[in-house]
């Protein structure tokens, strides 16, 4: 036994050596699997509502009564939401990943160590809320919720990719009104994603319809309504990013280049919103659609983290 455990000691000890002490290309690859994952998870997440494979695996944590896994008997959809289920293992281990790759300096880097151990967190609390979205039988509003957090969580990777290639923030590069533009477009696109999720909850993609005596539920409010309501705030956003792009062409020419990123994403993700409200909401381009959502919010996040200079780039 005391043998055992001086190998173990030894183990944990090596391990613990090989470990980074700052950031190297090992953390910079953990943390852009973890940011790839995210998206990732909602693009394989919209698949299972889209190709209504949300009660696939019926019950939870169980995938069916008796089993972890799916079952032939459950077909495709089962297939499906399995799939998607298993990818929260694979996000799970890149977290634990980038976590394990932080701890060593985590007294130098705090913010690092913060937001590995944040999106840790986040893992049984999405696996949860992806459980109780089963449980309710594919209630609009927590499937809305599952759909909030992961646009949040790739926000939260996105910073840390940014922080890990440009170290932690350093002083403020643009001038005050040039911020409050900034901020105010983040407020646009925080509401037009939630609008669009009110939105999707009304729509015609239930995750479910295996049953059609008791269908999915939604949201009850009017699809036709929201598809407009949810291109207002869309186009406020536009105009607030050209008034971006003006702004950075003229005073702050470190955010230029996001900015153009930005403005890319939203004129795509308004061409495939017009075309799925035109043809009836494809699956397709409803799924694209998602995952155009997830990269407006990373765009906008970089934008935001650009505004001030890294303590890294102060230095040199």
């Amino acid at each position: 036994m005391s043998r055992l455990r001086d190998r173990l000691s030894a183990t944990i000890t090596r391990f613990w050596n090989w470990l980074p002490d700052g950031v190297d290309r090992r953390v910079r690859v953990f943390a852009w699997l973890s940011f790839a994952f995210q998206l990732v998870l909602i693009g394989t997440g919209g698949a299972v509502r889209l190709t209504a494979s949300g009660l696939g695996c019926p019950t939870w944590p169980q995938c069916t009564d008796g089993s972890f896994v799916n079952t032939p008997e459950m077909g495709i959809h089962g297939v499906i939401e399995f799939g998607n289920r298993l990818l929260t293992f694979v996000l799970a281990f890149i977290t634990i990943a980038v976590f394990l790759a932080v701890a060593k300096y985590r007294r130098e880097r705090r913010d690092l160590f913060l937001l590995t151990l944040f999106q840790g967190l986040s893992i049984p609390f999405q696996a949860v809320l992806g459980g109780i979205t089963v449980l309710t039988g594919l209630n609009p509003y927590v499937v809305g919720a599952h759909f909030a957090v992961s646009i949040v969580l790739v926000s939260l990777t996105t910073v840390l990719v940014w922080r890990v290639y440009r170290g932690r923030r350093g002083e403020r590069l643009a001038p005050t009104w040039f911020l409050a533009l900034a901020h105010l477009t983040s407020l646009a696109v925080a509401v037009t994603v939630t609008v669009g999720i009110l939105t999707t909850g009304s729509g015609p993609h239930a995750g479910d319809n295996s049953n059609p005596d008791k269908p999915a539920p939604r949201n009850g409010l009017d699809p036709e309504l929201l598809q407009h309501v949810h291109s207002w705030p869309a186009y406020v956003t536009l105009g607030l990013t050209l008034l971006l792009l003006l702004g950075a062409l003229v005073a702050v020419r470190g955010s230029r280049s996001w900015v153009f990123v930005l403005l890319g994403i939203e004129l795509v993700q308004t061409a495939v919103g017009i075309t799925q409200a035109r043809l009836g909401l494809p699956e397709v381009l409803v799924g694209v659609h998602m995952v155009l959502a997830g990269l407006l919010v990373a765009a906008m996040t970089a934008v935001v983290l650009s505004l001030r200079a890294s303590r890294k780039e102060l230095t040199e």
